[in-house]
């Protein structure tokens, strides 16, 4: 059953969604796909200018859809839609929402810019607001009544899901949380 299942994770930024994606796509032998790949278009600096939301569901849409009538196979999906994206779950075997203490995301994020775009997150440096507004972006997650994506949007999405929920903590190892997953699939 694992290896064709369709499952979708998602949680805040930082959260530890994307990199669960990753070792449960490997341990099943199946492919991710991540919403921000389809979220954003290609530009330099990146995460400039979005791709409208009717093409990112096309464009996802048809990748998932190629993995499994080619060759038979289920996907991970990680991120999150916020909205615009449901359709592309409406037959998901399980949805796994990964919480994770705001203080470690961030410390996560703060690592993750850095080591992907070095001093261009300086001040000075080209992606220095960009970076600022995202950090100040994934900050507010937690913070009630927070306009962008937020803990209690995220919580009202997951009461109106049918499919099976697996709510996980982020800041336990990956490999245990991987663990978790498969067994709530074999169980």
């Amino acid at each position: 059953m694992t290896r064709s299942a369709r499952i979708y994770i998602t949680g805040a930024s930082c959260a530890g969604v994307t990199t669960l994606g990753a070792a449960l796509a490997a341990r099943l032998g199946v492919p991710q796909f991540d919403v921000d790949d389809y979220y954003w278009l290609p530009t330099d600096p990146p995460f400039t200018q979005k791709r409208p939301p009717q093409d990112r569901v096309r464009l996802i849409a048809a990748d998932m859809a190629e993995v499994e009538q080619a060759k038979g196979r289920g996907w991970v999906l990680t991120g999150s839609f916020d909205g615009w994206g449901d359709a592309l779950i409406e037959e998901v075997d399980l949805i796994v929402f990964v919480a994770t203490p705001t203080p470690l995301r961030l410390e996560r994020l703060m690592a993750r810019e850095r080591q992907r775009y070095g001093t261009r997150i300086d001040p000075g440096g080209d992606m220095h607001e960009i970076h600022t507004a995202f950090a100040a972006w994934a900050a507010g997650y937690d913070t009630p009544g927070f306009s962008g994506r937020n803990r209690a949007r995220h919580e009202d999405w997951l009461v109106a899901q049918t499919a099976p929920i697996l709510r996980l903590d982020g800041s336990r190892p990956v490999e245990e949380l991987v663990e978790r997953v498969v067994e709530q699939l074999e169980g």
